[in-house]
């Protein structure tokens, strides 16, 4: 004997009720994978001496992707950085980005090495294709070198051709002034450190013609001891020394050369002194010691980068770096390519943040671009200035003009081959 149905319930509506049930039961399903996280692989150095690197960089990247998370994520995608340390040893760094791809799934990479690590995940992007910005790496060629080119591979990190053009400009009137005709150089040896010093002495000859280089030394990456780099500049007697050395290099540098009293002897230009993990670290800083900006909450002057540098500080209870607006700056650009793309995703991200202008409180006029043509950063406040031992560290700072770099870094590039 048949069963009836209950009265007022059809086998037809009782089916149609299992398939609105069915959707009922998929749709949170649906929603999750359309709402997926998305990862974003960080290879960077965060043990040894330069260890501030990598955390400067992660603090960086953390205080904009809790902004973008709270804004609702790349296109509707809540990012997970995940962070790996490379122990600044290029080899491991492309292992380490490789793997944040290939095993732990990651579709998009923030490349916060070195330049010495910086070439070797460059060539896992090339790869692999994948979406990659680098963060620190300051080395000219990377971007600049069209052998280097590839539409999935950004820099936000400043570049040496820049800092080298405002630095050669600025040492330049110095040494006319103060009739610094001999000079000395003191970087770390190996890309960034070979390049920047070239490109900066090129740019204080042009300027000042009569400048000659009489003594180099090229001490090793993260190398514990300096006594006979400082012997040997000591004992050339130059009138100006130009150094390039960063981080914990640098600090250890100045702090051995103390006990010689360089820094008395001849007038100093050291690139990346003006930064808060030297600045903040030396035991004896020295007076007046001419540095690029590299990060300090005063330049630009302007309420944004001060309220930046602030909060930063709130958070993380000390101030930011170099690298921490530079990866900042890399999360800033990734949120609002992928706003324009309306897309989580690296191509259509990449179409998007080729020629972008965003705002930006590291800005020489307030904005920053990702210029197209090299897919590297222009329109960051740079400027030369000299040091005093305590806040605001550098209180003067005479900036570069962006219309000079651009028109020199092009004659610069013609020259290399590169155009």
């Amino acid at each position: 004997m048949t069963k009836k149905s209950k009265p007022g319930v059809s086998r037809r509506s009782t089916l149609a009720l299992m398939g609105a049930g069915a959707v009922t039961f998929a749709t949170p399903w649906v929603a999750r994978a359309q709402a997926k996280t998305i990862k974003v692989g960080m290879p960077t150095i965060l043990s040894g001496r330069v260890a501030q690197l990598g955390t400067s960089s992660r603090n960086g990247v953390t205080i904009e992707v809790d902004k973008i998370n709270a804004a609702g994520g790349l296109a509707g995608r809540q990012i997970e950085m995940v962070i790996r340390d490379s122990k600044g040893q290029p080899q491991e760094a492309a292992r380490v980005a490789r793997e944040l791809v290939n095993t732990d799934g990651c579709e998009l990479l923030i490349d916060a090495e070195a330049s010495s690590g910086a070439f070797a995940v460059h060539e896992v992007a090339r790869d692999l294709g994948v979406f990659c910005i680098h963060t620190n790496s300051e080395t000219s060629s990377l971007t600049a070198d069209p052998k280097q080119h590839i539409p999935n591979a950004f820099r936000t990190a400043r570049q040496g051709v820049h800092d080298s053009i405002v630095g050669g400009g600025y040492a330049a009137a110095i040494a006319k002034a103060k009739g610094l005709k001999k000079w000395a150089t003191c970087s770390p040896d190996y890309a960034y450190g070979r390049d920047t010093t070239a490109e900066f002495v090129y740019y204080l000859k042009q300027f000042a013609p009569d400048v000659e280089i009489i003594s180099d030394a090229w001490p090793k990456l993260f190398q514990p001891d300096y006594t006979e780099v400082v012997t040997k500049i000591l004992q050339a007697k130059p009138q100006a020394l130009y150094s390039a050395l960063w981080g914990g290099d640098l600090t250890s540098y100045i702090d051995q050369a103390n006990i010689y009293a360089l820094f008395s002897q001849m007038e100093v230009f050291a690139v990346n002194m003006a930064d808060y993990t030297a600045l903040t670290v030396v035991k004896n800083l020295p007076k007046g010691i001419h540095s690029g900006n590299r990060y300090i909450k005063t330049y630009p002057a302007t309420a944004e980068n001060a309220a930046w540098a602030d909060a930063y500080k709130a958070k993380f209870n000390e101030y930011p770096t170099n690298w921490s607006w530079e990866n900042a700056t890399a999360m800033m650009l990734l949120a609002e390519a992928s706003r324009k793309a309306n897309s989580a995703d690296g191509k259509k991200i990449a179409d998007a943040m080729r020629g972008l202008t965003i705002k930006s409180p590291f800005g020489a006029d307030g904005t920053v671009t990702m210029r197209a043509e090299d897919q590297t950063l222009i329109g960051y406040a740079i400027g030369w200035g000299t040091t005093i031992p305590s806040e605001p560290y550098v209180p003067e700072v005479k900036s570069g003009d962006w219309k000079q770099i651009l028109a020199l870094e092009a004659e610069w590039k013609k020259s290399k081959g590169y155009t």
